[in-house]
């Protein structure tokens, strides 16, 4: 056992003798240095990817408000227009252009003269589908999924 611990602290004593030779010694500055570097350069690209990324949301918002504000001036615009102011006075003040004339009909008149229109099957279905419970409905989704249905080309 003693001969095996002597094995053992000449093996240690040797591999501290190397740590003291100036090439390692300057082989693990220079690996200390590269690795705090190589930290730094990491944490600037990151940083920059942050900011690249807030920069891109930035633009998409300042897009998305020129584009609203095009919009609403596009529609300033049209509330500008005779046919706008035209189209209001009708509605608003039931007023009516030189040589018509403006007829009154009672709501429940108009209502009692009507026709009620047949349901488009895609309505029908809905409705169908809506009259469902939960549980048919998540089961009937599912078996269209697995059977490649497609309820929306119908």
């Amino acid at each position: 056992m003693n001969i095996n611990t002597n094995k053992y602290q000449e093996k240690v004593w040797a591999y501290a003798q190397n740590l003291r030779d100036p090439r390692v010694i300057g082989l693990l500055l220079f690996l200390v240095v590269v690795l705090l570097i190589s930290w730094s350069g990491i944490k600037a690209i990151e940083t920059n990817y942050g900011l690249q990324k807030q920069i891109a949301t930035l633009q998409q918002q300042n897009e998305i408000r020129n584009l609203t504000n095009q919009n609403l001036k596009l529609q300033n615009d049209y509330y500008n227009t005779p046919q706008y102011l035209e189209l209001a006075a009708r509605k608003d003040f039931g007023l009516a252009a030189k040589g018509e004339t403006v007829l009154i009909v009672p709501k429940d008149v108009a209502l009692r003269n009507t026709v009620d229109l047949p349901q488009d099957k895609a309505a029908a279905e809905a409705q169908k589908q809506a009259n469902k419970p939960v549980i048919q409905r998540n089961f009937d989704a599912w078996m269209d999924f697995f059977l490649h249905r497609d309820k929306t080309a119908n």
